[in-house]
């Protein structure tokens, strides 16, 4: 979708600050998210986690930490399943605002953190390997940054649509990450595609530059004037 998370291109947002010795987590709360999204991985997934994080509106997004986006687009996942109701979410909020000592209830035995520990090093497969579908381009060929405005969530970056740009490199079909219709997320070749810095940022490129950008194929078309 076209929204303020996809920031690629755009200016006035200041620097990128890197920080020196960051930690995995500024504050325990931060680590607690990461363990229920790790935990209850089909609540966000049965509404697209991405789409619901790109789905919190612009003020709040913009001045939300990457956790608190995180925290917010899972809350809207649980509201959103029924697993709890704004009343019984608001009501939790308050009680630990007023009484910030209060021990959290805990569940879910001593096996729970083990498999959570795990679960960080195990990824759902993506590539389907001798899938037998024939890529459509070919390292060299001259290509097409569609058009593409959908609604749900998308991989491809707004300031690369319709922009040309030749294939590097050829990957296996993998699964389409997009919020799309089931019968459209079969798996496609993905391409490395090489941007001219002067054909997406025009006289404002650096000097030499280039992007490679990782893409399904459906995100593709062949350029017409090479």
């Amino acid at each position: 979708m076209n929204g303020i998370h996809d920031m690629g291109g755009m200016h006035g947002f200041g620097p990128i600050e890197i920080e020196e010795n960051e930690p995995v987590f500024h504050e325990p709360w931060e680590g607690r998210v990461l363990a229920m999204r790790r935990t209850l991985p089909g609540v966000s997934r049965a509404y697209g986690g991405r789409f619901l994080t790109e789905s919190i509106p612009p003020h709040l997004y913009l001045n939300s930490s990457y956790y608190e986006r995180w925290l917010l687009s899972f809350e809207d996942a649980l509201l959103k399943k029924g697993l709890v109701t704004v009343e019984e979410l608001d009501g939790k909020t308050r009680f630990f605002q007023e009484n910030p000592d209060a021990r959290v209830p805990r569940d879910g035995g001593p096996e729970l953190p083990i498999n959570l520990v795990e679960s960080l090093y195990a990824s759902a497969p993506s590539a389907h390997g001798e899938s037998g579908i024939v890529p459509r381009f070919a390292v060299g060929d001259s290509v097409k940054a569609g058009n593409i405005n959908i609604s749900g969530h998308t991989r491809m970056p707004r300031y690369v649509r319709g922009k040309v740009g030749a294939v590097a490199k050829v990957y296996g079909a993998q699964d389409i990450q997009d919020h799309v219709a089931e019968s459209d997320k079969g798996p496609q070749p993905v391409y490395s595609v090489r941007f001219d810095g002067r054909e997406l940022w025009g006289d404002m490129a650096e000097a030499n530059q280039v992007l490679y950008i990782d893409m399904w194929e459906s995100y593709l078309e062949p350029d017409q004037t090479a």
